[in-house]
């Protein structure tokens, strides 16, 4: 993992632009978030107002809105080299013009919607080949909100009613795009109620780590490994590698889970995670030496 060269970030959804990407709806919530700077962070580590920045709408229903808000948020902050990729298509997704746009771009954005498009989607193909070349091999910073965070690691959660999500097999999971190894995530966490959804496929998967996202919140993702928490919310981590037992192997489906000895840490701004070590870290930064802490 040492030897990936690029960056992640993965936001929980809803990050505060004005108005909710998806419905039109304003959100008043969290009015300071560009100060918390998320989309400014992003546009910072792309390479500043003049990185050029490629936003994929496709997991969106709605994918004209979702591209001008886009827009118009990249534009409040002083970054206008910004494009849209409207990919609604297997049969379109390895034109031409959108593979040299992905190879001359600094940054992609993957918006909320529905994951499943995004797997079905690019699964396979060359554009998903050489987003992952470049973000294996360069600088190169791969975002994604709500269902385009969910989507960024191998194992993914495409469905799972949060109020059944206790009972074994009420959560569907599937192969995502592959960024990364060894985590789940979840977005819209708190807001939502998905915390039993996520320690259900941690529970199942114990090799790897739920990333639980809330809303306007993020995780900025170094070298696969070095996670800091972004943004005005909460990031649950939720580490099943110590599980010392689970019914979920023995129980019918429809029954309900138990699990014994999950992990939790809760990361505020500036906390972050090692996911080789599964630490928690008190202060993470670009340039500050992580301060490690013992957890329980």
């Amino acid at each position: 993992m040492d030897d990936i060269k690029g960056k992640l970030f993965a936001i929980g959804g809803a990050e505060d632009k004005g108005t909710n990407l998806e419905t039109g709806e304003i959100h008043r919530n969290n009015l300071n978030f560009f100060e918390l700077g998320i989309l400014s962070r992003l546009v910072e580590e792309a390479g500043g107002q003049n990185a050029r920045i490629e936003v994929i709408t496709t997991a969106s229903s709605i994918p004209k809105e979702v591209g001008e808000n886009y827009l118009s948020a990249f534009h409040k902050i002083g970054c206008s080299n910004v494009g849209i990729m409207n990919i609604r298509s297997r049969d379109t997704v390895n034109d031409g013009d959108y593979l040299k746009r992905l190879k001359n771009c600094a940054c992609v954005m993957f918006s909320g919607g529905n994951q499943l498009r995004l797997s079905s989607i690019y699964g396979g193909s060359e554009f998903l080949s050489i987003i992952k070349q470049r973000y294996f091999n360069e600088n190169f910073i791969i975002a994604g909100t709500s269902a385009g965070a969910m989507a960024m690691s191998k194992t993914m959660i495409y469905e799972g009613d949060a109020t059944k999500a206790h009972l074994k097999g009420e959560v569907k999971i599937t192969t995502g795009l592959g960024f990364m190894d060894g985590v789940i995530f979840d977005s819209h966490f708190e807001k939502r109620g998905r915390f039993v959804r996520l320690a259900q496929v941690v529970a199942a998967n114990p090799s790897c780590v739920g990333i639980g996202l809330g809303e306007d919140t993020g995780m900025l993702i170094t070298n696969g490994n070095k996670m800091e928490a972004i943004g005005s919310g909460l990031v649950m981590i939720i580490d099943g590698f110590n599980i010392k037992h689970s019914n979920i192997a023995d129980i019918p489906e429809g029954n309900p889970i138990s699990v014994e000895n999950l992990k939790v840490h809760f990361c505020a701004k500036g906390n972050g995670y090692l996911l080789k070590e599964k630490k928690f870290v008190e202060k993470m930064g670009a340039s500050t030496t992580p301060v490690m802490t013992d957890s329980y």
